[in-house]
């Protein structure tokens, strides 16, 4: 490592440490680090001040950081508390955005926008639930039936664009991506009929000792199989968030296999431990390190790509929000219905990733780059806010009574 690389290192250290901090005193408006992190990341990077390029260590730590990302939002799908009609409306409701999306992106293709039909259709289909999660923990409604019915909507919101990425954005051959995917898929249920075994237990008992001791051996195992998964994806032609996201699945499997509603003392330690590694060390320099890649310069050079920014939060809006507000109307009453539609069209990490693949491989410019993020973050600042405010002022947390074969 050299001398100038050990002092980006130390901005963005210094990025990550003050995104926090600041957020802190400005909690009850519901903003979360990442907006700040990815601002940082603006400020230090080419654009402004030039004291970060996202290269050599600084690129190499900000790939394995979205790894991580990745392997910690498999890692929080809870099947178990899904299954189900959660999962089945969260799935209806996806499938409706993705349809207005594949409409929107016809319209995008018939106006001549190149590659920009697959690239805003799949960052419109995203659900920021890795930001919404702490969101709905300090809001005290995560264990309600609100957070139940979010946390589905924003895990299916989450894994289908990732799947979509990896068949339309990653792959040189779609039908080699769609075999590794069913690969994975069969690795996934294989890991829960193995896992679910008194043996696997046993075994999945016997490797959690290690969390007391110094070797840490679970967590190396699973940094392990993380990096092993996402080496296979990117072999076999499919980016490495897929083998990622696998991971995160199948250790969450592995992991829960022997808990019944309750997460046991060394899970939690165990989550604790990962979360530690990924959000306090790897994450934040993806986010940070992203900043340094937004283009505002070609946003001032093209006026009208200023317009992109608004248009896009409102098409966020309506693709998940409104199938959202639909699917639910058996479930929750209108103003509940209202908070969750809106806070379930909130999107930024995953539409920081797809921008990042589609940039690199030439989809889309780095002005239209930058409008998607700024509408990003823009759904961050505003979407749970209002989301929240709109759920305080509904005084019952009672789901709608539905007489069987009504709604959904």
């Amino acid at each position: 490592m050299t001398a100038a690389d050990a002092i980006q290192l130390l901005f963005v250290a210094l990025a990550a440490v003050l995104a926090p901090i600041v957020v802190e005193p400005l909690r009850r408006f519901a903003i979360p680090a990442v907006v700040l992190e990815i601002g940082f990341g603006y400020v230090l990077g080419p654009q402004a001040l030039d004291l970060v390029r996202p290269s050599g260590i600084v690129d190499g730590l900000s790939t394995l950081g979205l790894s991580m990302l990745m392997f910690l939002a498999g890692y929080e799908l809870r099947l178990q508390n899904m299954v189900g009609r959660p999962l089945k409306l969260a799935g209806i409701s996806w499938a409706m955005s993705a349809v207005l999306a594949g409409v929107i992106g016809l319209t995008v293709h018939l106006v001549g926008g190149h590659s920009g039909e697959i690239v805003i259709p799949l960052a419109l289909t995203t659900t920021a639930i890795g930001t919404l999660l702490p969101v709905l923990r300090d809001a005290g409604v995560l264990h309600t039936d609100f957070g139940r019915y979010a946390l589905a909507l924003g895990s299916v919101g989450e894994f289908g664009p990732i799947v979509l990425v990896a068949l339309l954005l990653s792959g040189d051959n779609p039908v080699q991506s769609i075999a590794v995917l069913a690969g994975f898929g069969v690795l996934i249920v294989a890991s829960a009929l193995l896992a679910s075994r008194p043996w696997g237990s046993r075994v999945v008992g016997i490797v959690e000792k290690g969390l007391t001791a110094s070797s840490q051996l679970p967590i190396r195992m699973t940094l392990l199989f993380m990096l092993a998964l996402a080496a296979v994806a990117n072999t076999l032609g499919v980016d490495v968030l897929l083998g990622a996201f696998a991971a995160g699945v199948i250790v969450r499997i592995a992991a829960g296999s022997h808990e019944d509603t309750e997460e046991t003392e060394s899970t939690s330690r165990f989550a604790t431990k990962l979360e530690g590694i990924g959000f306090g060390l790897l994450v934040p320099v993806f986010f940070v390190v992203s900043g340094t890649r937004i283009d505002l310069r070609s946003l001032v050079d093209d006026p009208t790509s200023w317009l992109f920014v608004p248009g896009f939060l409102l098409l966020m809006l309506l693709v998940r929000a409104i199938p959202t507000f639909i699917c639910f109307r058996g479930i929750f009453r209108a103003g509940r219905r209202r908070a969750l539609a809106i806070m379930m069209a909130t999107g930024l990490p995953l539409i920081v990733v797809i921008t990042t693949i589609a940039t690199e491989n030439g989809y889309i410019t780095t002005a239209d780059a930058a409008a998607m993020v700024a509408a990003g973050m823009l759904s961050v600042l505003l979407f749970p806010a209002l989301s929240l405010r709109l759920l305080g002022r509904d005084t019952s947390d009672a789901p709608v009574r539905v007489e069987p074969g009504a709604g959904l």
